[in-house]
């Protein structure tokens, strides 16, 4: 029975094999401007909901993604507006 033994590549171009690298670390996270954080009022009676149901699923998804407890998620979710330049 043989082992097993990884494949060797040979980089040839390495400025373009660098910047792949570089771009590994890129994260582009995109937020439609015209998206409903606050939803409209339900007419019923008790408290009326902060947050639209896009909004939440947008921040559960977030929460999966990077596998972060929920007060770090709504952290993260505040900066990231916050960079946008979204209220």
């Amino acid at each position: 029975m043989s082992s097993w033994a990884p494949t060797k590549y040979k980089t040839k171009n390495w400025s373009s094999y660098n910047d792949s690298l570089k771009q590994r670390g890129s994260l582009s996270i995109w937020f439609d401007p015209e998206m409903v954080w606050t939803p409209l009022p339900s007419g019923k009676r008790g408290r009326q909901q902060q947050f639209s149901d896009a909004a939440i699923q947008a921040c559960l998804t977030l929460k999966v993604l990077f596998g972060l407890p929920l007060r770090q998620t709504t952290g993260f979710v505040q900066s990231l507006l916050r960079l946008v330049g979204l209220d």
